[in-house]
């Protein structure tokens, strides 16, 4: 493996091409690909976009050795955007090109949708101005796996029960058939310490006053403009991944994804081709948990 920029107690980060890296992952080893690579924007970025008419042709030998490295009952879990279509109000059918291609590897095992109810209203031409479309606020997040039953525990990831399920519980059920048909049984008022979250994951993206953004700049560095809640890959890590298991990101970006699965105890390794997003996604581990013994390193 070629060096790392920096390593911690329980990950090492590269500042390298992804493909050029992955080639040296040894194969069947990582528990979770999570990764949210260059969406095909109208608007060009500062770490690069593909065009939507070339993203398939350019995503395709990354998912080939996505899907190497990934243990049996692995999964990969991507972020992609959707985009418009230059100088009209339609939209671009990229991403569902790609996952279509994608499932000639993959299963589908299910599709998660991010909320950010603080984006801006965009695209502002047909928002803003003409006011003949909505603005867009979600994010399709594609969960893939090598096997049609990957490891997943929905357990690790319950939220706390409403207040309506709180009463049910204490006062109790009639076990019945409801108007929608669906049947109630007695099962149904059972404690199991939380509720089963939707697919769909309401997560505000608006951090922007926290140690990363305060350290980047006093040390000059560029902030990434794309950077994952924390919320995000928490849920993915604890839903499909167990303690010392090994999660990846080959388009780390500001290190998200290798920052929260640290806090988790799970192995990490991130790649990001920007040498200053890497430099700055350093200052994320001011401190780090004590190296492991190497009997207790997962092997995957």
């Amino acid at each position: 493996m070629a060096e790392p920029a920096y390593t911690t107690g329980w990950g090492s980060a590269y500042h390298a091409d992804a493909l050029d890296l992955l080639r040296e992952i040894p194969s069947e080893s990582v528990a979770l690909v999570l990764t949210s690579p260059p969406f095909a924007l109208r608007r060009r970025k500062a770490y690069g976009n593909v065009d939507a008419a070339e993203y398939g042709e350019w995503f395709w030998p990354f998912a080939e050795h996505i899907y190497r490295i990934l243990r049996p009952e692995g999964s990969f879990v991507l972020d992609l955007g959707g985009t418009w279509k230059q100088g009209t109000g339609t939209r671009s059918l990229y991403q569902y090109e790609l996952i279509l291609r994608l499932c000639r590897l993959f299963h589908l095992a299910q599709e998660f949708y991010w909320y950010n109810p603080s984006k801006l209203p965009t695209p502002a031409e047909w928002v803003t101005i003409k006011r003949t479309r909505v603005k867009d606020a979600v994010n399709t997040l594609w969960w893939l796996s090598k096997t049609e039953n990957p490891q997943a525990d929905n357990r690790q990831v319950l939220r706390p029960y409403s207040r309506s399920m709180h009463r049910l519980l204490r006062e109790g059920y009639e076990a019945k058939r409801r108007p929608s048909q669906h049947s109630i049984s007695p099962h149904f008022r059972r404690d199991n310490g939380g509720a089963i979250p939707p697919n769909l994951l309401e997560v505000p993206n608006t951090r922007s006053n926290d140690n990363y953004l305060h350290r980047c700049r006093a040390a000059g560095l560029p902030i990434h403009p794309a950077r994952f809640p924390l919320a995000i890959p928490e849920f993915f890590i604890r839903f499909l991944t167990q303690p010392r298991q090994l999660v990846l990101d080959p388009f780390a970006g500001s290190n998200v994804t290798g920052f929260v699965a640290e806090k988790l105890e799970r192995y990490w390794v991130s790649i990001e081709l920007n040498g200053d997003y890497v430099a700055g996604s350093r200052l994320r581990f001011e401190t780090t948990t004590p190296t492991p013994a190497p009997s207790d390193c997962a092997a995957g």
